[in-house]
């Protein structure tokens, strides 16, 4: 019942795995693995296999790395929506009625999600076999590796099916699901490059402790999940959990949102308690006050306690202790902002199309123009106040920290390009939301969208400084990275105050030119998208008339 015989399990296995997006996907994923491999080759004419080169255990320790990344980023995407995605199907109810028990349905949902990336795992082997001649490396390393990666995707698939069984909406559960896994990822990869030097103890720490803790929290998290569906909350009409905004807060552990008071009543709208005015937009207010608090404040509080907790540490690092690398806290602002600002504006339209309303909506009086940016306004300030919350303990530090105030130019730099990329992420959003037919397709186009706008340029130029090009040919690198806000931030001038030494700061002086091209690419995108939704919506509303 829970593996063999398990119906949740046969049919999510037949409908995942016989998708062309399944063998896709399985094919990009092994096409890039090689190509890694195939630029890290080594380039000597001639090996000598009884010493262990340093540029194999570069190599290795490139491709386990890049994996495990790759796995964390995918992992969440495959069961994050595993139990939410009943619930938008409006088949939860039926599925709670079945005679299966809670266990065996998340363990189904949690070994159906997984298989597919369990199978992208293991076909990289083949390729990885391919540098063990070249040493650097044992076979028993590889199998560690692979054990603790194995181990790692499992428990980050318990994570996305544990905030599955919590949330209503797939976006609520990927979004928390990936504030969780983005702290557990950075300690595992700083560990791992710490024990570096002790193979001998990296091997233990990967085949028992890592091991022994990620299975007991899987059990743990599937034993919730499982206690949520069988004691599952009140439900109303469709299937949809009854939430009540009041009986939420006095219920709530920690974060208490109060529409009433500053600051959360900058994103947190006050009940409504008299009629729209004349001339209000009425997307606007029905976005604001029904569409984003509809489904409780859950999430917001998540997303608050969780980010200023990964802040407070990073501001002491970055800003007060290792000050040359201040920029890495605008990174983590960032990154913020990716995970969240998308969710709130990827499902503005498609959401329209889900419950049928796209063609009334387009029948109204209001213009393309007005739908929009009625939406995009709604979305926008919530994400970016939240991101806002963050730039507090930059702007605190900055301002405490005397060695920043003869940087004060590169400081209102940083705050440029954050506020940018807020901009650019929810334009993005908005647009793959009305060129996409589901929430969770437009969710994954923008995170897909923005990772080859923002990470690839900047991966490229440190894999070719890893793999030791040419000094002329990592410069030609370095300015395709106009898209990445990324490349940016490190390309902003510093003075010696900021660096290890005076040297230091004249060999990286910055380059202003890449910061302009990101600001001009950045205007030129979010022009284009905006052009390109108002040009669909008049499109659509022709055929509708």
């Amino acid at each position: 019942m829970y593996l063999f015989e398990n119906p949740v399990l046969q049919r999510e296995l037949l409908v995942n795995l016989r998708t062309r997006r399944a063998f896709l996907l399985l094919a990009v994923y092994q096409v890039l693995l090689a190509a890694v491999v195939l630029l890290a080759w080594p380039t000597d004419e001639r090996l000598d296999l009884t010493v262990s080169p340093p540029s194999a255990k570069k190599l290795v320790n490139l491709f386990f790395l890049g994996q495990y990344v790759i796995a964390s980023l995918m992992a969440p995407s495959f069961a994050a929506g595993t139990i939410t995605g009943e619930k938008e199907r409006r088949t939860f109810e039926m599925l709670l009625a079945s005679p299966l028990r809670p266990a065996a349905i998340v363990i189904g949902k949690m070994v159906a999600s997984l298989t597919h990336l369990g199978m992208l795992i293991l076909a990289s082997l083949p390729i990885i076999v391919l540098c063990l001649p070249l040493g650097g490396v044992s076979v028993y390393e590889v199998l560690a590796a692979y054990l603790g990666l194995i181990v790692s995707v499992i428990l980050f698939g318990a994570i996305g099916v544990f905030c599955s069984s919590y949330f209503s909406r797939t976006s609520s559960s990927l979004v928390v699901s990936y504030l969780i896994i983005l702290p557990m990822v950075m300690g595992s990869v700083m560990t791992w490059r710490a024990l570096e030097g002790d193979g001998e103890l990296r091997l233990k720490v990967a085949l028992l402790i890592v091991p022994a803790f990620f299975l007991s929290a899987v059990i743990l998290m599937c034993a919730a999940a499982a206690g949520r569906m069988l004691y599952p909350p009140d439900m109303g009409s469709e299937g949809k959990e009854v939430v009540d905004l009041e009986r939420e807060a006095e219920q709530a552990v920690g974060l208490v949102i109060q529409p009433d008071q500053f600051p959360d009543r900058l994103f947190a709208p006050p009940k409504k308690k008299e009629l729209m005015l004349d001339g209000t937009n009425p997307v606007y207010d029905k976005e604001l006050h029904s569409e984003i608090f509809s489904q409780g404040t859950l999430m917001l509080r998540l997303v608050i306690q969780i980010s200023m907790l990964l802040a407070i540490p990073l501001m002491g690092v970055f800003l007060f202790w290792q000050i040359e690398r201040c920029a890495w806290f605008s990174v983590y602002v960032i990154v913020f902002n990716m995970l969240v600002g998308p969710v709130f504006l990827a499902g503005s339209m498609t959401s329209e199309r889900e419950r049928q309303t796209l063609d009334l909506l387009l029948t109204t009086t209001l213009t393309p123009w007005q739908i929009l940016w009625g939406k995009f306004v709604v979305g926008f300030r919530i994400s970016a106040v939240l991101t806002g919350f963050l730039l507090w303990p930059l702007l605190l530090g900055t301002a405490l920290n005397s060695s920043f105030w003869t940087n004060w130019i590169a400081v209102i730099l940083f705050f440029a390009v954050v506020v940018m990329v807020c901009l650019v992420n929810a334009t993005v959003a908005q647009a793959c939301s009305l060129f996409a037919r589901k929430t969770s397709i437009a969710l994954m186009s923008t995170y897909v969208i923005l990772l080859l706008l923002y990470v690839v340029p900047p991966s490229i130029v440190s894999l070719m400084q890893i793999l030791n090009f040419q000094p002329d040919s990592i410069a030609i690198g370095q300015w395709f990275g106009f898209s990445s806000p990324f490349s940016a931030l490190f390309a902003i001038p510093l003075d010696q105050n900021l660096s290890r030494s005076a040297d230091e700061a004249l060999a990286n002086p910055g380059n202003l030119q890449i910061v302009v091209g990101y600001f001009v690419f950045s205007l030129f995108l979010v022009s284009g998208c905006v052009a390109a939704m108002v040009l669909r919506l008049k499109a659509r509303r022709g055929l509708s008339e």
